[in-house]
């Protein structure tokens, strides 16, 4: 009877030992996050100061701001909106997590998508998903519209990354696929939760995973060895819309400082962006002819029988005309 209380009491103090240890373990890893966060590169509630600003960002075009998120642009036709950090990023090694959330009406079509970009130049609008060609950085590129983009051999939502020098530009017929240095299929649309993504930039290594199940755990959609991009960039995202649309909602941006050994010494200020492998390209094929819709369909019919009914009507009054003069003739 003693060894089995004393066994049950082992028991509890061990497992209030190891709920001990677990708790200990989750709030150290919540003050090391703490600890290497990078306010000045971070975008998190409340987002507003009293001047109607963003501390440390800056917003441009159909961008929204409101209490619980920042919507890039409303789902609304030919919509575009950007946000930008205004503090360059002088972390070598760095990681940043993006909460955000893509809805909208449509059920069959909708578009585009947004970016998340790390580039030299920053509030440039372009066709880029709102920002422009011919960047010089990295593009991490969030891809709704499969409707434009030809049959090619992936689904969309579409996650990829493009490195530039500033002279490559993004090809959207082939979903910058002849660019593009990894992707994969990520289903983050018109979910009833908010979904994530991470991007870890560490030793040349870029890579990339999701949170878009709900289950609070990173999938891994690619990872790039040979990535080399300088200190010195700024961090933004943008969105656009064209003949369809989706709300592009950002919830929050944070930037940690990764404590990794530094392998390479030179001033990475200096270096220019470039990836040592991208993917091989698919084969370019062209836009399907867009078919009509039944709306267009039903009034293309219904004009041609008002066509065919007043050129009917036109010829009965004719040969009344033509019969009421014969008569008149023949008397």
């Amino acid at each position: 009877m003693i060894k089995q209380l004393l066994l049950n009491e082992y028991k509890l103090f061990l497992i209030f030992f190891l709920c001990y240890i677990k708790c200990s373990a989750q709030q150290n890893f919540a003050n090391n996050e703490e600890e290497y966060l990078k306010r000045e590169n971070s975008l998190v509630k409340p987002y507003q100061s009293s001047s109607m600003s963003i501390p440390y960002w800056d917003f441009t075009g159909s961008t929204m701001i409101t209490n619980d998120y920042i919507r890039l642009t409303p789902d609304l036709q030919s919509k575009s909106g950007a946000i930008w950090n205004q503090s360059p990023c002088h972390s070598i090694n760095w990681e940043m997590h993006v909460n955000f959330k893509v809805h909208g009406k449509g059920k069959e079509l909708f578009g585009d998508g947004f970016a998340i970009w790390y580039t030299r130049d920053k509030m440039e609008n372009g066709p880029v998903f709102g920002s422009k060609d011919l960047f010089s950085g990295l593009a991490i590129i969030l891809d709704t519209y499969s409707n434009h983009n030809g049959p090619h051999n992936h689904q969309h939502p579409y996650i990829s990354a493009m490195i530039n020098n500033g002279t490559l530009s993004y090809d959207h017929d082939r979903d910058g696929t002849h660019t593009q240095l990894a992707g994969c299929e990520a289903k983050f649309r018109n979910v009833d939760f908010n979904t994530q993504i991470k991007i870890r930039y560490e030793n040349d290594v870029l890579s990339v995973w999701t949170d878009i199940e709900n289950k609070n755990e990173w999938k891994q959609c690619f990872s790039v060895a040979g990535v080399k991009l300088p200190t010195g960039y700024y961090f933004g995202s943008s969105a656009t819309t064209g003949d369809l649309s989706d709300n592009h909602d950002i919830y929050s941006i944070k930037l940690y400082e990764l404590e990794a050994p530094i392998i390479h010494k030179q001033d990475r200020s200096q270096i220019i962006p470039e990836a040592l492998t991208f993917e091989p390209p698919r084969e370019h094929k062209d836009d399907p002819k867009p078919g009509m819709s039944n709306v267009k369909i039903f009034f293309l019919i219904l004009l041609t029988m008002l066509i065919v009914v007043v050129l009917v009507v036109i010829g009965i009054m004719f040969y009344q005309k033509h019969q009421e003069n014969s008569r008149k003739r023949f008397y």
